[in-house]
């Protein structure tokens, strides 16, 4: 396999020098120079086809990123938190399908949302406790989080869901900040309505945009990951963004995709050894 991607390289013209482990049978870098980062992983994918393997390459003087800007469902988190919710009410399976249609850019993301809302109307406030209780971790996300902001980082979560979720999620993890959509609540239950202005992908473009001139960084020092169409704004426009088990339009239109390993080849892909992963 190493073989076959070393010869998919020199093919294209690249020089490689010899490759390093950064976790022995997990992750290995290959350093090259004379091809251009996208045709590398064009490359390398190719000869990887059909393996359970992720290629991501990029220019080694930038691969540290200095901004992290994650998305929180099927990401940050191994679930959709809104059909989970849904659940409680018995209406996962028809929300759900909603869901994927809107995550696949299919619908209308803002119009789907209160869609969805909107059907969970007279929902008891205690069943986001309840869903809260057995949403889990993606794995790798606390070493993420911790290793990038152990090394000076900026992290923050971003969502399309609701800051019920993410402000619980945020605090676990140890990002900086987080921002979503805020359900509405009266009498103890759901109205079936959300606070307007709906946070989308044109608002977590304008987020990823916001932070970095905050901070006083270029795009390039940027690393965002999320799975959905409405991550694809930002996956487009940071210096590394990440397609993470994605969805099909995600995959072909992100300049990244991660699809086998967990979060921590987003560590990998900006050149962190696992032993220099922070303690959780």
């Amino acid at each position: 396999m190493l073989a076959a991607v070393l010869a998919a390289l020199a093919a294209g013209g690249a020089v490689c020098r010899a490759p390093d482990w950064l976790s022995e049978g997990e992750a290995l870098d290959i350093p090259f120079s004379g091809m251009a980062p996208a045709a590398a992983q064009a490359a390398a994918q190719a000869a990887l086809a059909g393996q359970k393997v992720d290629a991501i390459a990029q220019a080694a003087a930038t691969r540290r990123k200095a901004l992290l800007l994650a998305d929180m469902d099927s990401t940050i988190v191994t679930t959709e938190t809104l059909d989970e919710l849904a659940a409680e009410a018995g209406l996962k399976e028809r929300i759900a399908a909603i869901t994927a249609r809107a995550m696949n850019g299919e619908l209308d993301f803002k119009s789907a949302l209160r869609e969805r809302v909107a059907m969970l109307k007279g929902l008891p406030e205690a069943a986001l406790q309840r869903t809260w209780e057995t949403t889990e971790l993606m794995p790798g996300a606390r070493a993420l989080v911790a290793t990038m902001r152990a090394a000076g980082a900026h992290a923050a979560l971003v969502s399309g869901g609701f800051t019920f979720f993410t402000g619980r999620v945020a605090a676990l993890v140890g990002f900086h900040e987080h921002h979503a959509n805020q359900l509405i609540l009266a009498d103890g239950a759901l109205t079936g309505t959300v606070a307007e202005p709906i946070l989308d992908r044109d608002s977590k473009l304008a987020t990823l945009l916001r932070l970095a001139q905050s901070l006083g960084l270029p795009l390039e020092r940027s690393l965002t990951v999320g799975d959905g169409a409405n991550d694809l704004p930002m996956l487009q426009s940071a210096g590394l963004g990440i397609a993470f088990r994605a969805k099909p339009t995600v995959q072909a239109a992100a300049h990244a995709r991660v699809n086998h390993g967990d979060l921590t080849a987003l560590l990998f892909a900006q050149g962190f050894r696992r032993a220099e992963f922070a303690a959780m």
